[in-house]
């Protein structure tokens, strides 16, 4: 079961920050389905007000355009809430070699501020994004909680010390603190553009438009792409999850493994274009191959993902072609 069937009661109060990103616009889309009251907090730095423009009349939508850095903003938004779905960080591993200082301030201070509002307010559950990069250099496959090697980024850096923090809160505080650690997530409102750009909507976008896109690399890399609809799943059925299951981080990620060369000629081949890539150099601070195992999250969340790399690349390209 995916999280069609998962209910709250109507007006149940979630806060989404990062709501006018990629992820955080999908949850709020399916939240406001099923009639949960969504506030969302974002200072669309990364996030696109686009993404939630539809949203904007919905009666059970508040949009606040705020920054995490902000203990007061935090507070604030914190107010009434009953779930907080923490999806506000800045990404990208290359851009946080550039800016340690900024990655700092947002990812690792923003998350803390967003805790100590969530327990002040007596949240009920604070379900965060965390990220495969915290596996570092551990080389094993597949990919298993508690087994994680040196920290390879500033990015990977913040996400490690935003567990910890979690952990923390709910040893320390009774906060039930849940870390999705995200493995490549792919799907409708991922933005294509810019030098940071998620690799398969940058493939697709360029593809379309006739252009020639450049491999990291060797192409020989390996990913455990994960469409945003298994996202979607782990975050609601964390919100359900006992407090047993809290304090604790898991891997969300459909199970499989694709090598960057064989999805970049699948898309070729979908798409009816002849393009050959270019090669460039490897990305500083990436893990060559990256495959996770779900069974922790299976286990103790009731994680069951529904959409296969095939299923949702079909899905996604689709939608992009309706949305160019």
């Amino acid at each position: 079961m995916g999280y069609k069937d998962i209910n709250f009661p109507k007006g149940t109060k979630f806060l989404v920050t990062g709501g006018a990103g990629f992820i955080g616009s999908n949850l709020v889309e399916v939240l406001l389905e099923k009639g949960c009251f969504v506030r969302v907090l974002d200072n669309l730095s990364i996030g696109k007000k686009e993404n939630i423009e539809e949203f904007m009349n919905h009666e059970n939508f508040e949009f606040i355009e705020g920054d995490i850095r902000n203990i007061e903003t935090c507070q604030e938004v914190c107010k009434d809430m009953e779930y907080v779905l923490h999806q506000a960080a800045w990404g990208s591993v290359p851009r946080s070699i550039e800016m340690p200082l900024l990655y700092e301030e947002i990812n690792i201070k923003g998350t803390l501020n967003m805790l100590e509002a969530a327990r002040q307010n007596k949240v009920k559950k604070f379900v965060y994004a965390s990220s495969s990069s915290v596996y570092g250099d551990e080389p094993n496959l597949p990919k298993i909680e508690g087994r994680e090697g040196n920290i390879l980024s500033p990015y990977a850096l913040t996400k490690k010390v935003n567990e910890e923090y979690a952990k923390l809160y709910t040893k320390l505080y009774g906060l039930d603190t849940y870390g999705l650690r995200y493995f490549n997530v792919f799907g409708r409102r991922q933005n294509p553009d810019g030098a940071y750009a998620a690799v398969i909507p940058k493939f697709i976008n360029q593809l379309l438009n006739n252009e020639v896109p450049t491999i990291n690399g060797d192409g020989k890399q390996s990913r455990d792409f994960t469409y945003i609809e298994n996202v979607i799943e782990a975050n609601l059925k964390a919100c359900l999850s006992p407090h047993e299951s809290a304090g604790q981080s898991y891997n969300i990620a459909y199970g499989g493994r694709e090598y960057l060369i064989d999805i970049y000629y699948a898309l070729t081949k979908s798409l009816e274009k002849d393009i050959e890539p270019n090669f460039g150099p490897d990305r500083a601070g990436d893990i060559k191959h990256s495959n996770a195992d779900i069974s922790k999250a299976k286990s103790l969340l009731g994680y069951s993902p529904e959409y296969s790399f095939e299923d949702g690349i079909k899905l996604f390209i689709e939608w992009y072609k309706e949305n160019l």
